[in-house]
C-alpha cells in the first residue's frame, strides 16, 4: 500500500471514532419492530451452567483482582473446570434483569442504550463435564448450546487468529459477534463505534473474571474475519466476530511468558 492511500485511511479510521451528530430517525423512532433480545438458536443439546457461586474465587480482595489482572499467553494442560466457565461467561455476558417484557437486558457489562448487541460462542477443548467441540453462551437461561464437533481443533483456532498458535492451547476460546441489526435499530450510523466500545467493558470483565479466579486470557484483536465467521457459521454481514479471547488454566512458572517479551531486551527497547 502507497504511504498516501495509507495515511488516508488512517485518517478516515480516526473519523470514525469520533462521535458525529448526525441527523436522523433511527428504526426505534420509526417504531419499526425492535429485533430480539437475543438469537433465537436450535440445538439438539442444551447444558445447565453450575451457579456462579459454585466456582472457586482464588482472589477476592478487588485492589488484588485489579493488580493482578494481565495478559496470559501460555498455559497448563490442567482441566477447566464447569463452575470456571460459567463464571467467565456470567461475568462478560450475564443477564441480570429484562426491562419490560423485553425490551432490554441489564448485564454484568454496560452497553450503550443496553443493547447489548453481542452473542458469545466459546469452543471447547478441555473442559471438565464438556465435550470438545463449540457451543453458544445463552444469557437468558444460563445455558451452552451445543453447535457442533470441531475436526482439527487447534489449527482452526489458531488459523482463526492469524496464526497465533499460543492462543489455540487455552482451555476454551471465546468469540464475541455483533448482532448489527441488535445495535443499529436504536443508533443508526452510530450503533458500530458505540458496540466496539462495549466490546471493551465485555474484555475487561473477562479479565478481572479471571484475575478472581486464578485463569489466564488475552484478548486478541488480530484474528481472520472470514475464517472466524466459517467456524461459528456466521453470515459475516448481519452477525460477524468482533474479539476474541483464549481462557486458560495457568502455572506459576514465568519464564515462558516473560520469554515472548525477550525482544524487549535483546533490543534494548
Amino acid at each position: 500500500m502507497k504511504k498516501e492511500e495509507l495515511t488516508n485511511m488512517i485518517k478516515a479510521h480516526r473519523a470514525f471514532m469520533k462521535y458525529q451528530d448526525i441527523d436522523f430517525e433511527s428504526d426505534q423512532e420509526l417504531k419499526l419492530q425492535q429485533p430480539p433480545l437475543t438469537k433465537p438458536i436450535t440445538a439438539n443439546l442444551i447444558i445447565d451452567l453450575p451457579k456462579i457461586s459454585d466456582a472457586k474465587i482464588v482472589n477476592s480482595d478487588i485492589t488484588k483482582v485489579f493488580y493482578e489482572r494481565r495478559s496470559h499467553r501460555v498455559y497448563t494442560d490442567e482441566v477447566m473446570s464447569l463452575a470456571q466457565v460459567s463464571y467467565v461467561l456470567w461475568a462478560s455476558q450475564g443477564v441480570k434483569e429484562i426491562r419490560g417484557k423485553s425490551y432490554a437486558t441489564i448485564r454484568t457489562v454496560a452497553s450503550g442504550g443496553a443493547r447489548h448487541p453481542f452473542e458469545t460462542y466459546i469452543v471447547v477443548r478441555n473442559c471438565e463435564g464438556l465435550n470438545p467441540g463449540v457451543y453458544m453462551y445463552l444469557p437468558l437461561t444460563h445455558q451452552l448450546a451445543f453447535l457442533k464437533e470441531l475436526d482439527d481443533m487447534q489449527q482452526v483456532v489458531s488459523e482463526s487468529v492469524c496464526g497465533q498458535v499460543w492462543a489455540s492451547k487455552a482451555n476454551v476460546m471465546l468469540y464475541w459477534s455483533f448482532v448489527a441489526y441488535r445495535a443499529e435499530w436504536r443508533y443508526g450510523p452510530e450503533a458500530q463505534r458505540v458496540a466496539l466500545i462495549d466490546a471493551g467493558h465485555v474484555g475487561q470483565n473477562l479479565y478481572l473474571a479471571c484475575s478472581a479466579l486464578g485463569l489466564g486470557t488475552c484478548g486478541i484483536a488480530a484474528f481472520d474475519n472470514e475464517k472466524c465467521n466459517t467456524l461459528l457459521d456466521l453470515d459475516g454481514d448481519e452477525e460477524f466476530v468482533v474479539y476474541c479471547a483464549p481462557v486458560g488454566t495457568i502455572g506459576s512458572d514465568e519464564k515462558a511468558e516473560q520469554a515472548f517479551y525477550a525482544f524487549v531486551k535483546e533490543q534494548g527497547l
